[in-house]
């Protein structure tokens, strides 16, 4: 009888296409996918390491995931950036019986196969050239319409807040052949939407004897596929981000017209103590230029609150600066500490939790009253949207979304998921636009 194969994912796109090749290289020995932790053989949990909200998380299902061994047999082992970053505390503190970092997923079945109770397993070995190209990952989207790509793995830029560098390593590219086959293997399986994934897209660049590619040829390659499939990408660099990439989104409307683009801080100082090597200036330039070219593109970022040394004036052009930019959306957070990096070797985490609370709370504010205004101003235009499915606080209505990645809400009529409909904004939330079939 095949074994039963459980997985948990935590954390970005990153570990959701992680977890997918995963599936692929255990299922080629034979485990089987399950979505019932009660009848798993091998229970595992793609981690984040990235926040210390979300390791405190894992923490807390380590303990649900050992009840399960009560049933003879169950292995439970822990994956990626937590993994990475931990090594063999997880085995010595939580009675795992696997440590897998995310440079050894090949490795697994060999691994899972050598655990006993006397012998724990862990390999966390980084590689400067793994990519896993020549996987074809277990899709594990539900509803069928998009898919994640993987292009490259590993950071080079070390911000000073930031583990993944550690329990990533450097960068490295993949073929882009592989890529463009990939894409083409999932749009020929029904899948309308791709993207592409790396922790700094903008810095892909392959070379070999055919020539270069950096990411705004990959981005071309991509969406030459098929103008009925759409291409996505995250995560840009504000540093790196082109004037050529740039142009050659606008060329091509199969190109989704949004762009992840943290920031992390409106204040230079702070970003020159971050590492993030661009000022202000350069940043709010960047954001010009993508406006002048795409005046629809959709603008959403990562927002740090209380920084190492942040003072009030900091967290004010903070907000002056999300004022003038306009995010549809942000993602929040409070700074947390993460052991081994630069900031914690090097600056006291010296803004009281209080008042890192207070001006998390004043960035939230701001940027739901944006969103709703950049939400309203699409009032009256016009979208075409990529059926995802019936929408979860209604099942009669269909979503999906629009290029620039807002939320659509809209009547089924003859539409299906994979299908393109042309909709009509006729009102809108926060966070979801809510639209007529046209």
């Amino acid at each position: 009888m095949a074994k039963k194969l459980y997985i948990e994912t935590y954390g970005c796109q990153m570990n959701v296409s992680d977890t997918e090749v995963i599936f692929s290289i255990l299922g080629k020995e034979g485990y089987q996918r399950t979505e019932s932790i009660g009848e798993a053989d091998v229970i595992l949990a793609n981690t984040c390491s990235v926040r210390d909200n979300a390791e405190q998380r894992i923490y807390g299902r380590i303990g649900e995931f050992r009840r399960e061994k009560s049933r003879p047999g169950v292995i439970v082992g822990i994956v990626g950036c937590m993994a990475e970053r931990l090594k063999d505390k997880l085995l010595d503190s939580h009675e795992v019986d696997l440590v897998v970092g995310p440079d050894a997923y090949r490795r697994l079945p060999e691994l899972i196969e050598a655990v006993s109770p006397e012998t724990p397993q862990i390999d966390v070995r980084l590689s400067r050239d793994e990519t896993y190209a020549d996987i074809i990952p277990v899709r594990t989207d539900r509803s069928g319409v998009s898919a994640f790509i993987s292009i490259m793995r590993g950071c080079n830029n070390v911000c000073s807040y930031c583990v993944v560098p550690y329990t990533r390593g450097a960068e490295r590219s993949r073929n882009p052949r592989t890529i463009v086959r990939e894409a083409c293997d999932v749009f020929s399986k029904g899948y309308r939407e791709v993207t592409l994934l790396g922790q700094n897209v903008d810095s892909y660049f392959w070379k070999d004897e055919n020539g270069t590619v950096d990411f705004a040829d990959l981005l071309e390659r991509v969406a030459a596929i098929s103008g009925d499939l759409r291409v996505r990408f995250a995560t840009s660099h504000p540093k790196d981000i082109s004037d050529k990439l740039i142009e050659t989104m606008a060329a091509h409307d199969n190109i989704c017209r949004h762009i992840h683009l943290p920031v992390q801080s409106g204040s230079t100082r702070l970003l020159e103590k971050m590492r993030r090597k661009y000022t202000r200036e350069w940043y709010l330039e960047r954001v010009s230029k993508i406006r002048e070219v795409m005046p629809d593109c959709g603008l959403t970022t990562d927002v740090i609150a209380g920084f190492c040394s942040e003072t009030e004036e900091d967290h004010r052009e903070t907000l002056s600066l999300m004022e003038e930019v306009g995010f549809d959306w942000a993602f929040m957070f409070q700074y947390s500490e993460r052991p081994g990096t630069l900031a914690a070797r090097n600056y006291p985490d010296d803004v009281p939790p209080q008042e890192k609370t207070r001006r998390l709370n004043e960035i939230i504010e701001l940027q739901n009253r944006i969103s709703r205004e950049r939400y309203g101003a699409d009032v009256g235009k016009r979208f075409r949207v990529l059926v995802e499915g019936p929408s979860k606080k209604d099942p009669a209505m269909l979503c999906g979304r629009a290029s620039n990645n807002k939320m659509c809400v809209f009547p089924a009529g003859n539409y299906h998921k994979g299908d393109y409909a042309e909709v009509l904004v006729k009102d809108f939330t926060s966070a979801t636009l809510i639209c007529d079939i046209v």
